[in-house]
């Protein structure tokens, strides 16, 4: 089955009407939430009508007061809950950690000399120094002539190598 392919001028058109349908959309969401607004606002905060007298202004402080001490009360609520439910969740997450096992956390590579160590370990009771390098034998090179080019010399050295081992032998 063959598939047409859509030529560059129908997609330019279905992307201009996309984008027209779109911008349609935004604009109608922003107009349904300016009225949501309006209507939360008439609802839950009636037009202010100034009284003129004093004791009918004491009297609207008193009810205001009373709102703020009430929206105040579900606001510290609403916190207690909040603060309760992180301690809950952090408390889980604790008790999950301990069933699952505690990890253990990854050792640092320390280069410490026997004498840092024992000093570490035994405090100030260690006063030897262990070198342990003065300790090994002394092992001394032989340096080896080079050959001058002279065979004779070599075949020689090498009958006084065999006569001695010849000699340990018998």
């Amino acid at each position: 089955m063959s598939e047409k392919k859509m030529t560059s001028s129908r997609k330019h058109h279905l992307k201009s009407l996309m984008l027209h349908i779109a911008g349609e959309r935004i604009e109608q969401e922003a107009v349904d939430a300016k009225a949501a607004k309006e209507a939360y606002l008439n609802e839950h905060c009636p037009e202010l009508s100034l009284p003129d007298g004093l004791e009918a202004l004491q009297k609207l402080c008193k009810e205001i007061h009373q709102k703020i001490d009430k929206v105040d009360d579900e606001r510290y609520d609403a916190d207690s809950k909040l603060t309760k439910g992180a301690k809950e969740v952090e408390d889980l997450k604790f008790k999950v950690t301990d069933l699952k096992g505690m990890k253990k956390p990854a050792l640092k590579k320390v280069r410490m000399s026997a004498d840092q160590m024992l000093q570490a370990l035994l405090g100030s009771k260690h006063k030897v120094t262990m070198d342990l390098r003065s300790n090994l034998k002394q092992v001394k090179k032989e340096v080896k002539q080079e050959a001058t080019g002279d065979w004779r010399q070599n075949v020689e050295d090498k009958k006084d190598k065999k006569k001695m081992f010849e000699g340990a032998e018998a």
